[in-house]
């Protein structure tokens, strides 16, 4: 036969296991530190100038 389990507990047990894969994933998307997210922003923005210098037409005037 089946072993008899709290009910209660599992439901807690299931939420503790579901709250730390939430906490892990925050980490991996939020933890990381100020310099990071700068260097971050700073490569984006650098390859956003490259690529829109390398841009035949500009967006703005068609070349009409």
């Amino acid at each position: 036969m089946s072993d008899v389990i709290n009910l209660r507990r599992e439901r807690k047990r299931r939420k503790s296991v579901e709250d730390a894969k939430d906490a892990e994933t925050n980490r991996r998307l939020f933890g990381r530190t100020k310099g990071q997210k700068m260097a971050d922003s700073l490569e984006k923005q650098r390859l956003k100038t490259l690529l829109d210098g390398k841009n035949i037409f500009s967006l703005k005037d068609d070349g009409s």
